[in-house]
């Protein structure tokens, strides 16, 4: 049994620091959720802030773009030269996307600062690429609303995973060069 657990030894500390973290993660950011954000930010405010920025993005691409709060509603509306085309609900904020490139990043440390500054670097980039997600959902749901399936269920988590996928890969193989 020692022979085995010796053997598999690099896979079970990965799967154990990745789901210790991520877990721990969860549990912080469910504790951030329960705060009350009041009118102003609400549902929360990483996620009006997200419908801000995606809104600012729309705006750059020539589209009169709008968004609203209503404290009854757990989401900001959105609207595209007011046509009201989605709501930005908490999932759409991309933490628990960045909470998975977390715990994957650290169960793969490779030292203090290069861990850190990719951690960080990663985390900007991918919620840059989830702004401007949101903000191009929004904009293809006002030009192509047939589309809106295809667009929700499919183009658009395959966008903001492809980036996820493609920042783990970068991170193993630059594992794999500093071995």
């Amino acid at each position: 049994m020692k022979q085995l657990f010796n053997k598999y030894r690099p896979v079970l500390q990965f799967i154990g620091v990745f789901l210790g973290v991520y877990l721990l993660l969860i549990f912080l950011y469910s504790l951030y959720l329960q705060f009350d954000w009041g009118s102003q930010n609400h549902p929360d405010y990483i996620t009006n802030l997200v419908a801000e920025q995606a809104r600012s993005v729309s705006e750059t691409l020539g589209y009169e773009t709008k968004t609203y709060i209503d404290v009854a509603e757990p989401w900001v509306q959105y609207y595209v030269d007011n046509q009201y085309v989605l709501r930005i609900v908490e999932g759409c904020n991309s933490v628990s996307v960045l909470l998975l490139f977390a715990a994957f990043i650290l169960a793969f440390w490779q030292g203090t600062k290069r861990t850190l500054l990719f951690l960080m670097a990663g985390t900007v980039l991918l919620y840059g690429f989830n702004v401007i997600r949101v903000a191009l959902f929004g904009i293809g749901l006002y030009e192509y609303p047939e589309y809106s399936t295809f667009l929700h269920d499919i183009a658009f988590p395959l966008f903001i995973y492809g980036v996820l996928f493609a920042l783990w890969i970068v991170w193993i193989r630059s594992k794999m060069k500093n071995r």
